[in-house]
């Protein structure tokens, strides 16, 4: 059996997420907050655009954390937590910042999770454009 070791989520690779992520949004004309964890969840990058809405930084995290603790984007997570979806309970079962809204993604490395970016600040499809954008500039 071989373990291949994969490098962790940087410093420089969150701000390359963060860029890339505020890129997008500007070219949209819209202000946004990102945030990016390790895998462990940990906060490692965040910036919230001055005219963002103050609420974007704390849905942005929450969004990261999710994406990171289920290993899903979280615009694939809304309807799980519908009523009668799989993790309808879920957001009240735990005491965590889950938060099943579009604009959290994962970041995998040679297809390890490595961390996740969450955008918050626009429409819920435009955040999760944003944060695949980014992961894709990590690439």
């Amino acid at each position: 059996m071989s373990t291949t070791t994969v490098a962790p989520l940087t410093i420089q690779d969150a701000e390359t997420l963060v860029a890339a992520a505020h890129s997008a949004a500007e070219a949209a004309g819209v202000t946004v907050s990102v945030t990016v964890l390790d895998a462990g969840g940990h906060l490692l990058a965040f910036r919230r655009d001055d005219r963002a809405v103050l609420i974007s930084g704390e849905t942005s995290t929450r969004k990261a954390y999710t994406a990171l603790q289920l290993d899903t984007p979280t615009a694939d997570l809304v309807d799980a937590v519908q009523p009668g979806g799989l993790f309808h309970t879920l957001p009240t079962a735990l005491d965590r910042p889950l938060l099943f809204i579009a604009g959290g993604v994962p970041v995998r490395r040679d297809g390890r999770l490595i961390g996740a970016i969450g955008v918050g600040g626009g429409a819920p499809e435009q955040d999760h454009a944003f944060a695949v954008t980014a992961v894709k500039a990590l690439a």
